[in-house]
């Protein structure tokens, strides 16, 4: 790898979280260093100036901007964002803060294992926890949509939006998102087995508004659809 290449590339899809990104950037580079870490944000032309925030970032750490326009939504922002990286391994993560920056060198530490496709931040294996000031709405929504997946992916945080890869297992022509949930597109469309959950400590969002609407809960029940529909599809192909 060329020295001015980073080994990590953090991507960080956005809209409208400019007052997030600098807790999290400080807690990132706390954690990382920044001579072996990017920050990669991918902003949907937010009109509160999470661009503009990451360019005063930038002059600090090593931060990229990618400002989408035209163009909007969580699991496609990752996907440019994957595109985009220059770090051999690369950790998606949510900007509210609900995903510790903290517990990404333990995502890194599991992926030393060659077997190993993806390492999740789970909530939901011993060792976890989640923050109470989570809505029961959230929670009950986070149950039924894990049910709903469980037969897809071995895996108990299916839903989970925060996970490392690496670039070389990923090809990005294989996925077809609808909605969010990238990580369990990767894993179904993969074929991935050994995925790792590392426990962590799930927070509510720091500041803003939660994306997840009743529309986003329609999309992932339409990405579920496909994603059977791509497994059966493949069982009568064996």
């Amino acid at each position: 790898m060329c020295e001015d290449m980073p080994a990590i590339s953090v991507v960080v899809p956005t809209y409208n979280e400019r007052g997030n990104l600098g807790p999290l950037a400080r807690r990132l580079f706390a954690a990382l260093s920044p001579e072996q870490t990017e920050l990669l944000i991918v902003d949907d032309n937010s009109p509160d100036g999470t661009a503009d925030e990451a360019a005063v970032l930038a002059a600090r750490w090593p931060v990229r901007c990618i400002t989408r326009c035209g163009q909007r939504g969580l699991a496609t922002a990752a996907i440019r964002g994957m595109r985009e990286a220059r770090g051999q391994l690369i950790v998606v993560m949510d900007a509210d803060l609900s995903h510790p920056p903290e517990a990404i060198p333990a995502l890194l530490e599991a992926m030393r294992d060659p077997r190993v496709h993806m390492a999740i931040g789970s909530r939901f294996v011993p060792g976890s926890s989640v923050d109470l000031r989570w809505p029961i709405y959230r929670r009950l929504n986070s149950l039924v949509a894990r049910w709903l997946a469980r037969p897809l992916v071995p895996v108990r945080d299916a839903t989970a939006g925060f996970f490392c890869v690496r670039r070389q297992d990923v090809q990005l022509e294989r996925l077809d998102p609808v909605g969010y949930k990238i990580a369990l597109d990767l894993i179904v469309r993969h074929r991935w087995k050994k995925v790792v959950e590392v426990p962590i400590r799930f927070s509510e969002r720091a500041t803003g508004k939660t994306k997840l609407t009743l529309a986003e809960q329609l999309r992932y029940l339409r990405h579920l659809l496909r994603l059977y529909r791509f497994v059966l599809f493949e069982r009568r192909r064996r």
